[in-house]
């Protein structure tokens, strides 16, 4: 039900077929055009796109890129911070242990210090809440009245002067393993890492 089973991280990630024969893909790419838009956001999804084709052909969290997944998630809880309050994101991922950790070692390791408060002062709130309450709040509806919803929602995440979408995309564009690549290149890439031919949409 919730969309973090839908996210697969690393330990819930079904396991591949070629598992024994794959090592880990050691590159974050983006396309060109990705790269040279004016919009950062379109750099992260670029690598969110790669992500999830690789993970459509088979490959396993743990096969790719440690930090291009973090990314991932990491643009996973702005959006649904952005979009819903925090309250949304709890409700959507389920309060997930393991994304809850990679979130907080990504905020920490992109330099977000005041977004890294943020979660952690908000991860109080879940924190101090009964395993009862909390799961009758991800399995019931967010909209109507709903005391934890708007016990959870903390506006300060849209008055923090840290842009989360400008660091996430710096820290792409500045890891030692990015690389910018053409459409076709980029499929010529991940051919040649799950070992067949990728249909193209």
């Amino acid at each position: 039900m919730y969309f973090f089973s839908v996210l697969i991280s690393p330990k819930f990630a079904n396991q591949s077929q070629n598992k024994n024969k794959m090592e880990e893909f050691g590159r974050i790419i983006v396309s060109e055009t990705a790269m040279n838009s004016e919009n950062l956001q379109d750099v992260i999804h670029s690598n969110i796109s790669v992500i999830n084709l690789m993970r459509e052909e088979g490959v396993d969290d743990e096969f790719i890129h440690e930090d291009a997944l973090m990314s991932y998630y990491l643009d996973y809880y702005y959006s649904q911070y952005a979009e819903g309050n925090f309250a949304q994101f709890v409700y959507k991922s389920g309060w997930n242990k393991e994304l809850n950790e990679l979130i907080e070692e990504g905020l920490t390791l992109i330099g977000a210090e005041k977004h890294l408060e943020l979660f952690q002062q908000q991860s109080k709130k879940v924190k101090l809440m009964s395993s009862v309450k909390l799961n009758k709040f991800v399995s019931g509806k967010l909209e109507g009245v709903n005391p934890t919803r708007d016990l959870l929602n903390n506006d300060t995440f849209y008055e923090l002067e840290e842009n989360l979408v400008t660091l996430n995309a710096n820290f792409l564009k500045n890891h030692p393993d990015f690389e910018v690549l053409s459409v076709d290149d980029m499929f010529a890439t991940l051919e040649e890492f799950v070992g067949h031919e990728i249909k193209r949409a």
